[in-house]
């Protein structure tokens, strides 16, 4: 009779079938190597009745369309796929809101010009797969770091409304030197419209009245990023 240990590695060799398990295709290639269905297995664990974990992680993906909805689902939704529960749901809030929390404090500890892939990486994590446009603006000290960010406008899904006075306001308020615009396009298409071009230049000229620089406007998208200023248009 096999023991427990030597039945949970059968049927690890039968679920792998001779690749490596991601647990340790983590360990041999680091964790940049995995698909999300991968990691995603290792923070579950254990699959349900029946299904076994990468099984399990592929239908949730799948189900979701994508990583990035399934960490911003709510418990209703999580809860509705079978094997999964309060437990895996509070587990998946706590480690989106990690993710977002780690490239917060990135960005508030240095330049936010320093690395604009971090940048990039924490607006997508926040307006990537909103359903309505929403306009941000990140208020950075005379270091360019960041002070904190506001969501001011929030309009349709194909627009919203800017007001550049409001947006001056709130930077005199926290004594922003500087500030980074983003707003996200729900259709999942990042290229800037006629408007998105006529609303920054209106933001630029009533900042440039009180000697607050507008450093970069970035559109967000599915997983791509247009930025203004790698565009030259800042």
């Amino acid at each position: 009779m096999l023991s427990q240990q030597g039945e949970r590695v059968k049927k690890n060799k039968d679920i792998w079938q001779g690749e490596l398990a991601p647990r340790e295709k983590l360990l041999k290639l680091g964790a940049g190597a995995l698909s999300d269905t991968e990691l995603l297995a290792i923070f579950l664990r254990t699959g349900g009745v029946g299904v076994n974990v990468m099984k399990l992680a592929k239908s949730m993906i799948e189900h979701f369309g994508s990583l990035h909805h399934l960490m911003l689902a709510e418990f209703k939704e999580v809860n509705a796929i079978k094997g999964l529960g309060l437990a895996k749901y509070v587990q998946l809030s706590a480690v989106s809101e990690l993710s977002r929390r780690c490239h917060a404090s990135h960005i508030s500890s240095e330049s936010a010009l320093l690395n604009p892939l971090i940048l990039q990486q924490y607006l997508q994590n926040i307006l990537a797969y909103r359903e309505r446009e929403v306009f941000l603006v990140l208020f950075l000290d005379n270091q360019h770091r960041a002070i904190r960010h506001e969501e001011m406008f929030t309009g349709t899904i194909s627009s919203v409304e800017i007001h550049p006075r409001e947006i001056v306001r709130e930077a005199l308020k926290v004594n922003a030197a500087a500030i980074i615009l983003a707003h996200n396009h729900p259709s999942g298409v990042a290229e800037p419209s006629a408007m998105d071009i006529r609303v920054t230049e209106q933001i630029i000229k009533a900042c440039q009245l009180l000697g607050i620089r507008v450093l970069d406007h970035l559109v967000i998208g599915h997983g791509e990023t247009v930025s203004f200023a790698e565009r030259g248009w800042i």
